[in-house]
């Protein structure tokens, strides 16, 4: 299918707001962070899951709220809670604190997910180019893993520079406000039909986004494929940040930067492989559509992706346990590019069954099925990590998802229009 879309001022802006948010600095050394405060495997699984777990409750409210009340709103009040939470980390040194950080972080993530989607999807019904979804999406969504490669780079300069983990909290304040400050110049017309409200009126309109809610969800293709993408999706937010103690194995063991300390020689490595790890997901992520176009239908390649992903995290652990660290970062490679070819897809498979006007609380039904798989693997991987290692860990979750993977697929579905 020939990309028909315009570049105009608006594409531009969603591409520089995936840019900005994506300036993520502490995500690469995240995990490593937490493990230089003390804190085990567990523990951090345990934040994860209080992460997920809290935007999983907050999900759907806040989805209602953007379709109700405005999506530009919604958006705004999500960046504002990211600032508070990078603020807390910085100063914070026990778990108590690290809870409370992620906590504001989370009300951030269910304010901001699905939000946004529902305001490219907006974008594109008004200007007739709604069959090019996935190629749009997948545009935008190329700018936010560029975002990330240039933020690896940025992060390890930081901690590289300032030997302190925390100063990547710190630096991450200012791309989020270029962010806020952003979502004020969107036009109205994104905030949806139900942005203006009187007095006496919230109320149905509440009730009228949850009964259309609740009618689109009846779809058993729709319930499958968001479980087929939430799978994924989760496994890969609980396995993620794994790829960092991994590379810092792997620096430790090189020849090289002898002189530098073991904190600053791994922040070079994973600086350089988060960097390409992103580039690489900012081609996928770009050429998504091309590669649904090689399928009739789109559950297919979601099926097919599925599969692939799961086999590099098993491949990657078996690697890592065999202190074959080029092979276990390669492997893990592909559960980055995997994640950033199907999200586009699985995305616009559900996007394309929804009704119009509750699209930002359908969007954020499915994420919100994403944060509860993340909550359910976080703690789990944590606890295996504790005590066998990384490497067990990151093998037994990946056979475990792929042996059960016959409950989760979409299977053949409908061929595709045109």
């Amino acid at each position: 299918m020939p990309v028909s879309f315009r570049k105009d001022i608006q594409y531009y802006k969603f591409c520089a707001y995936g840019f900005f948010k994506n300036l993520r600095f502490f995500d690469p050394f995240l995990l490593l962070f937490f493990l230089s405060k003390g804190l085990n495997f567990f523990e951090i699984g345990t934040l994860y899951a209080i992460r997920e777990i809290t935007i999983n409750l907050f999900e759907i409210p806040t989805g209602i709220l953007a379709d109700s009340l405005g999506r530009r709103r919604s958006m705004i009040s999500a960046f504002a809670f990211y600032i508070v939470s990078f603020i807390i980390f910085f100063f914070a040194s026990g778990y108590w604190i690290f809870v409370i950080a992620i906590l504001f972080y989370a009300y951030g993530d269910a304010f901001r997910t699905g939000t946004h989607k529902a305001m490219i999807f907006e974008y594109l019904k008004i200007n007739g180019w709604i069959d090019q979804k996935v190629h749009y999406y997948g545009h935008t969504r190329s700018w936010s893993q560029m975002g990330s490669a240039v933020s690896a780079i940025i992060a390890a300069c930081i901690v590289f520079f300032t030997h302190d983990y925390r100063m990547v909290f710190l630096f991450s304040v200012v791309p989020y406000i270029i962010d806020l400050i952003l979502m004020t110049t969107y036009p109205k017309e994104l905030d949806g039909k139900r942005r203006q409200l009187h007095k006496g009126e919230i109320f149905e309109n509440f009730k009228e986004t949850i009964n259309d809610f609740i009618i689109s969800f009846r779809n058993i293709g729709i319930l499958r494929a968001i479980l087929n993408q939430a799978v994924y999706t989760g496994y890969y937010k609980a396995v993620k940040d794994y790829l960092q103690p991994v590379i810092r194995g792997f620096a430790v063991s090189l020849p090289f930067f002898l002189w530098a300390k073991e904190e600053q020689r791994a922040s070079i490595l994973v600086g350089l492989v988060f960097s390409v790890i992103y580039f690489l997901t900012s081609y996928v992520s770009r050429h998504a559509g091309r590669f649904a176009d090689r399928f009739s239908n789109l559950n297919r390649p979601l099926g097919v992706s599925l599969a692939i992903g799961l086999l590099a995290g098993f491949l990657s652990g078996w690697f890592y346990n065999r202190g074959w660290f080029i092979g276990a970062v390669v492997c893990y490679t592909g559960i980055y590019l995997v994640e950033n070819l199907r999200k586009p897809i699985g995305i616009s498979i559900i996007a394309e069954r929804l009704e119009k006007d509750i699209l930002a609380t359908a969007l954020s039904a499915e994420s919100q099925a994403e944060t509860i798989f993340a909550a359910l693997i976080a703690p789990v991987i944590g606890l295996i990590a504790d005590r066998w290692g990384v490497g067990t860990a990151l093998m037994g979750v990946s056979a475990v998802l792929f042996l059960l993977m016959p409950l989760y697929s979409t299977g053949r579905g409908k061929n595709r229009k045109g």
